[in-house]
């Protein structure tokens, strides 16, 4: 070893001090403190998101070192997978044509999607009315209840007519349970001058956005919590649309 040191002109001292590990330098050790605090906050983002958010918060990272770290920190997130039935379109009711399924939205109040999932507190089942406008991703208009009657997707209506007012020509677009068809939801509709639209049968994918949306939902809020009672499902939920998924969560659909 020491031949070896001397034909490289360097001592044995500072051989074995080149095959000492570098101190993790100051930038990076603030880039994974930065990047665990976004975890905690946004527990169920994955290393796309946290790349967008670390760019956003003045980084200088790709996505590959973002996962990397994520790998070694134990962050990256084991998704569970569940689908369960809300809709019945067993019904003699009217439906209407997918308008929306070509159709994108350039400006708020173009286009409305809505939806219902369920909610699991401990003892019972409720129900999650949601309406969003397809341009901006917001949620407008939401209602939880105990019933899947029609009064519950009715109640999310109002909320978001009250708050947009929208004018004439809005394309409501729903699945055709028979919640949306009913002669009280439809004549809402109407009497606002909204065009009506619904999804071809058994076909999810033509309101993509909601069922985006309920997925979310589900991963980064629902799975996570143990409601007690209806009220402070309502009030949590509340707090997640309105303080986190409105105005503070990453759209990818946004860029």
């Amino acid at each position: 070893m020491s031949a070896l040191c001397q034909m490289i002109g360097i001592s044995r001292a500072g051989f074995y001090r080149g095959r000492l590990p570098l101190p993790g330098i100051p930038v990076e050790m603030e880039l994974r403190d930065e990047m665990q605090r976004i975890a905690l906050e946004f527990p169920a983002y994955g290393y796309r998101r946290i790349t967008r958010e670390l760019q956003r918060r003045g980084f200088q990272v790709n996505h590959k070192h973002v996962v990397r770290m994520m790998r070694e920190d134990n962050l990256l997130c084991v998704r569970r997978r569940m689908f369960v039935v809300t809709t019945d379109s067993r019904h003699l009711l009217p439906v209407y044509p997918n308008l929306a399924r070509e159709m994108k939205a350039t400006a708020i109040n173009q286009l409305w999607v809505a939806d219902i999932t369920y909610i699991r507190l401990r003892a019972e089942f409720v129900y999650l009315a949601v309406v969003l406008d397809a341009f901006s991703r917001r949620v407008v208009g939401w209602s939880l209840g105990r019933t899947l009657e029609a009064e519950l997707a009715i109640a999310a209506l109002r909320m978001v007519q009250i708050e947009r007012q929208p004018g004439a020509g809005l394309i409501h677009h729903s699945d055709r349970g028979v919640q949306y068809a009913s002669n009280a939801y439809t004549e809402i509709l109407k009497q606002h001058q909204a065009v009506i639209s619904m999804s071809r049968k058994g076909n999810p994918y033509d309101n993509a956005a909601c069922e985006s949306f309920m997925k979310t939902l589900k991963q980064e809020e629902v799975w996570r919590m143990e409601y007690r009672d209806l009220q402070e499902a309502r009030r949590t939920l509340g707090e997640f649309v309105e303080c986190v998924y409105n105005r503070r969560r990453l759209h990818s659909a946004l860029g």
